[in-house]
């Protein structure tokens, strides 16, 4: 399946192809500044599952840290995607994909929450073990 996903003003458009490594949501101080809100929900996909169709020359980066290369249009500032070299790893933010089903299956950096969500799924204290993470479970 491919989705289409555009910024702000559509000057820059990307393709996803297949289905994410995963969803979820990310809590912490960079996201939610980043995103201007309480919790930024995220689809992670392997690199090559995604493509800039169009104004790739539109876009500008951010890195705060090497783990996050936020990617945004220059025209706009419309927020599109941020890869994350040490995992291989592009998270296509889900406003900017709004055909995909979103189906999250986790709560991460839980610790830094300032909206709690009673929604039954795990939340994890920071990341995964696998993301470099402790792995702990917070409780709901």
């Amino acid at each position: 399946m491919t989705h289409i996903g555009r910024c702000f003003c559509g000057a820059v458009e990307i393709e996803v192809e297949g289905a994410p490594e995963a969803m979820g949501y990310c809590h912490c101080g960079s996201c939610r500044s980043w995103s201007g809100g309480p919790v930024n929900a995220f689809s992670l996909w392997k690199s090559d599952a995604v493509r800039v169709t169009k104004g790739a020359d539109r876009i500008a980066t951010f890195a705060r840290s090497p783990m996050s290369e936020r990617q945004y249009c220059s025209v706009c500032g419309g927020h599109v995607m941020a890869n994350h070299p040490p995992l291989g790893l592009v998270d296509v933010y889900y406003a900017t994909i709004p055909t995909l089903d979103f189906k999250p299956a986790v709560h991460v950096n839980y610790q830094e929450t300032v909206l709690p969500m009673k929604d039954g799924l795990p939340k994890l204290k920071d990341f995964p073990k696998e993301f470099g993470g402790s792995g702990d479970v917070m409780a709901e």
